[in-house]
Order: C-alpha cells, then sequence, then structure tokens
C-alpha cells in the first residue's frame, strides 16, 4: 500500500531539487516582472482541478433550475445612504499627486538602485500598481478615478485655458486604447527586462509623456478610447463590489455593474476579451511547455532575450484564437437559440462576462509575486518613514521559504485556484443574467448559454492546469 505521508516527501524533495537547479542555472538579478523564481509544483491537484470545474458546471445547472427573478435579485444592489461618494475637485488633486510621485519614481529608475528590488520604480509600477491597485480596481471600488497620473494634469492645464486642438476620429473607435494596451502588455511579456529599472524608467516617462500630450492633442477622451491602461480599469470597474449608483454608492455581488452598465461598443468589447488572453497568455509564456514548443531546455534556459520573437507572436496569436473562439461560441449559442440577433451585437453583449474570468487570472497568476514583492515593498515603504535606518534592506527581513513545504504550497495553490473558479462560477451568472435580459425566458437562454457554459467549464480546466504547470520564466 502506498504511503500518502512518504508520497507528499518524495513530491517535495523533487520540487526542491529542480528549484535548486532553476536557482543555480538562473543566478543572477531578476529582471522579469515576477520575482519567485523557477516554481514546479508537485502536489496532487488532478483532484482539485476536477473538483473546480465540477463547480462551474454545477453553477451552470443551478442557473437552469434558478426561477427567471432570481437573478436580478442576487445581483441587486444595496444602497450605502451613509456614504457619499466625494465632490468637488478631490480627485484632480489626487491625480497630482499621483503623476508627481510617478515622475518621482522616474527619476529613481533612471538614477536609482540597479536592483529592482531596491528601487522604488520597479515595485511601484509592478506591485503597488499591476498587482494591487489593479485588484483593488476591481474588487473594491474605482480608485483609478483617484491616482490616474493623467487626469489631473490635464484638468489643471485646461483650467489654465490650454484647450485640445483636435478631435479625435469617432471611425477610430477603441483602436488606439487596443494599440497602446498591446504596446504595454508586450514591454511586461516580451521586452527582455521589464523590471531593469533603467528601461522600466525609460519605458514608462516616453508612456507617461505620449499619453499627457495625447490627451492635451484631443481632450479627456483620448483617456477614455485611446489609453489602454485606462480602459482596462474602467473595464474592471464594472467587476467592483462598490460603486457609484443614483448619486450615491451602492454595494453589491461582483459583477453587479456589468448587468448594469450600458452595452460596450464593438472595440470595447473586443478590448474585454484581449484582457483575458493577455491575461493567460502571460502565465503561458512562463511555463516549461511553452519553453518546449520552442525546443528551449528550461533547466539551460538562456535568458527572456531569447525567446523575444515567440512571445511576440504567442501574445498576437493568443488574442486572435481567444477572440474567434469566443465569436464561434456566441454564434454556435445563437443558431441554437434561432435567433436573429447578429453576431456584432451579441458579442459586445456576451463579451463584460468574461471580466470575472480575467481578474481572477490575475489575481491568481500575480499571488505569488506579491507574497515576495510585496514584503520588499512594505520593508521600502517602512524604511522612507523611519529616521536612523540605512537602506540595505539589513533591519528587514524579506522570506520566501514558504515555496518549500508542502503545506504552504498547497495553501497557496489553493487560494489562486480559488481565484479562478470563483471568476468563472461569476461569469457563469453573469453570462444567464444577460442572457434572460436579452432572449426573455429561461429555455431560450440556457439554448443560448450551452456553447458559452462549456467554453467557461473547459477554461476552468486551462486555468487550473496553467497553475499547476512548472514555470521558471
Amino acid at each position: 500500500m502506498i504511503d500518502p505521508v512518504q508520497t507528499c516527501r518524495r513530491r517535495a524533495a523533487r520540487t526542491a531539487a529542480v528549484i535548486t537547479a532553476l536557482a543555480v542555472c538562473g543566478a543572477g538579478p531578476a529582471l522579469a516582472h515576477a520575482t519567485e523564481g523557477g516554481i514546479v509544483l508537485l502536489l496532487p491537484t488532478d483532484f482539485y482541478t476536477a473538483a473546480g470545474a465540477a463547480a462551474v458546471a454545477l453553477t451552470v445547472v443551478l442557473m437552469a433550475v434558478l426561477p427567471e427573478r432570481a437573478m436580478s435579485r442576487i445581483f441587486a444592489p444595496l444602497p450605502l445612504p451613509l456614504v457619499r461618494p466625494p465632490r468637488g475637485r478631490a480627485p484632480q488633486i489626487t491625480s497630482l499627486l499621483s503623476a508627481l510621485l510617478f515622475l518621482a519614481l522616474l527619476w529613481q529608475g533612471a538614477l536609482g538602485e540597479r536592483d529592482p528590488m531596491e528601487n522604488p520604480l520597479t515595485l511601484g509600477v509592478w506591485t503597488a500598481f499591476w498587482i494591487m491597485t489593479v485588484v483593488v480596481q476591481g474588487v473594491v471600488f474605482d480608485i483609478w478615478r483617484w491616482v490616474n497620473p493623467w487626469s489631473g494634469p490635464a484638468a489643471a492645464l485646461r483650467g489654465l485655458g490650454l484647450r485640445p486642438v483636435l478631435a479625435l476620429p469617432a471611425r477610430l473607435g477603441y483602436a488606439p486604447a487596443i494599440a497602446t494596451f498591446l504596446g504595454f502588455a508586450g514591454f511586461l511579456m516580451v521586452d527582455p527586462a521589464p523590471a531593469d529599472p533603467g528601461r522600466l524608467a525609460w519605458a514608462g516617462g516616453l508612456y507617461w509623456a505620449f499619453t499627457m500630450l495625447a490627451t492635451l492633442l484631443f481632450g479627456p477622451r483620448w483617456l477614455r478610447r485611446g489609453e489602454g491602461v485606462t480602459l482596462l480599469m474602467r473595464s474592471y470597474a464594472r467587476m467592483s463590489l462598490v460603486a457609484r449608483r443614483k448619486g450615491g454608492l451602492a454595494l453589491g455581488l461582483s459583477g453587479w455593474r456589468v448587468l448594469r452598465a450600458r452595452v460596450p461598443r464593438g472595440g470595447w468589447a473586443v478590448f474585454m476579451l484581449m484582457m483575458l488572453a493577455c491575461g493567460s497568455f502571460d502565465g503561458v509564456n512562463e511555463t516549461f511547455w511553452w519553453l518546449g514548443v520552442w525546443g528551449i531546455n528550461p533547466l539551460e534556459f538562456p535568458g527572456r532575450s531569447a525567446v523575444v520573437a515567440q512571445n511576440l507572436v504567442g501574445l498576437l496569436a493568443a488574442n486572435a484564437l481567444l477572440i474567434a473562439v469566443f465569436a464561434a461560441t456566441v454564434k454556435t449559442g445563437l443558431l441554437l437559440n434561432r435567433s436573429t440577433l447578429g453576431l456584432g451585437p451579441a458579442m459586445r453583449l456576451f463579451a463584460p462576462t468574461v471580466l470575472p474570468i480575467a481578474l481572477g487570472y490575475h489575481i491568481a497568476h500575480y499571488y505569488t509575486a506579491f507574497l515576495v514583492e510585496g514584503q520588499y515593498l512594505w520593508a521600502m515603504i517602512e524604511m522612507a518613514f523611519e529616521a536612523g535606518h540605512d537602506h540595505q534592506g539589513h533591519d528587514h527581513h524579506v522570506t520566501t521559504g514558504f515555496f518549500n513545504t508542502t503545506d504552504s504550497m498547497r495553501r497557496i495553490w489553493l487560494t489562486q485556484a480559488s481565484a479562478v473558479v470563483l471568476g468563472h462560477v461569476i461569469a457563469v451568472m453573469l453570462a444567464h443574467g444577460v442572457a434572460l435580459r436579452v432572449f426573455g425566458t429561461a429555455r431560450r437562454a440556457l439554448l443560448s448559454q450551452a456553447p458559452l457554459a462549456l467554453f467557461m467549464i473547459g477554461y476552468t480546466f486551462f486555468g487550473l492546469w496553467l497553475l499547476a504547470s512548472p514555470r521558471g520564466v
């Protein structure tokens, strides 16, 4: 009879051996956007993966038997009468402060420490912003309205009499935002060293200056339709628990605004699908499987510069593939339902329902990076407010010991898996709610949703496989 304790010990030993080999082969400064290094998860994850997919499948069944009015009650927001949203120019002031802080971080990136974990620019961009701010935006409330580093400076210049000189052509739609977001994602996933403070300072400075100039030329509309990060934040704001409603604030289940917000235009709907595609590929391109596709031994990985072209091709292909599969899924549902609704309008209706999946992947993918980089960020903040301490980190111990034990890794993986599964469950519920609103009856809604439900169940398997796959780039 197999001893499960001994099995876990052997798996943990093999995990430690592979991580050690990766550490030896990849010695040097960490220049990727995540710093947890190589991870080979040898936990028995098959059961958890099947359970997660089953939870999503059971949600589909539950939607089939719930009364039609139940969806509106589940996602009905509760008003917060004792809390009022701030009025006046407070968001413009905080935006100005955010811009000044970002410019100061750029200065530190250009002239400060070369170690990414000792330079505030790297921690500020990839940890405080890309991990923490995005999660707060999608889970809690619209924080981007307060920290957008362009809206405040642009408003201040308009107050001085500076007016837009060009009109952003309507025929462009959201194409500029798609292009700038792909540029951001390309730097994150394709650049050989996106966390190098010097490279990040140049890239961040050019992006901020370009966006500021475009905002001055085209007005605030550029931030709504031309700037990819702002459009990403506007999209995730539909997922937040707290949001403005009827002049006040309301609290509801995550995604309640998806069922109440305006249907996005075509370009914005495509952008939402790209958020999921880019987030998924951000996990794929770090796996041993992806390196194997290109014939690269992960234990002899020569560096990110060796996969620049491959990652660029993969990023573009992932976006094209996901959009095509989603369109085919929606079209199949329309055919089963014998609906006269066109594919374009249907894509616009159902694209926002993938936002919970994209947010769940974002949380899961960066959770391990946050556990490490968050410690560096906290230590840096403490040192900034403590007099008499040097800035070498001697008084602040950063640990990665939780990657070395089976129990802690199981807890980490289950947290990540929970984020993925919960995102899919909410997505299934939102898609059913949209279908009920469009097609009227539960039977027609279920017919239209059958292919999309299968897509989401399959994507759950994919996401959990991705979490359990060995990675080390």
